[in-house]
């Protein structure tokens, strides 16, 4: 178990982690601190537990959409393999058809052959 300093509106709090997980947590607190300093910018200090609150508010509302814009990538992704995977159907349709196709050519040709053969 580490330790790492943290910085929050200014004011240090050090805390416990896993061991390698000190500059993500440092990342995670930088990224809560600009949203409390923003708030004590335009609403003042009103104390550190509400600007904490509305901070961590913000945070799990960012977290939220960044969720439902995952959520709808991902059923992007399912209709474009669902697209995929048709398209790749019709291919192979395709491709035995023409087989079928050119498998009836050729015995028609060979069928052509034989009689042109037995007229000469």
């Amino acid at each position: 178990m580490s330790k790492v300093t943290i910085s929050l509106n200014g004011r240090p709090f050090t805390i416990g982690c896993e061991d390698g997980q000190q500059a993500y947590l440092k990342e995670l607190a930088g990224h809560l601190d600009t949203h409390v300093r923003d708030l004590a910018e335009k609403v003042g200090q009103i104390g550190e537990l509400r600007l904490l609150l509305m901070a961590s508010l913000i945070v799990a509302d960012e977290m939220r959409e960044a969720q439902g814009r995952a959520e709808a990538l991902e059923s992007q992704l399912l209709d474009a393999k669902g697209l995929t995977s048709q398209a790749e159907a019709r291919r192979r349709t395709d491709r035995a058809r023409a087989a079928e196709i050119l498998t009836r050519a050729a015995a028609r040709l060979e069928t052509l052959a034989e009689i042109d053969g037995a007229e000469a």
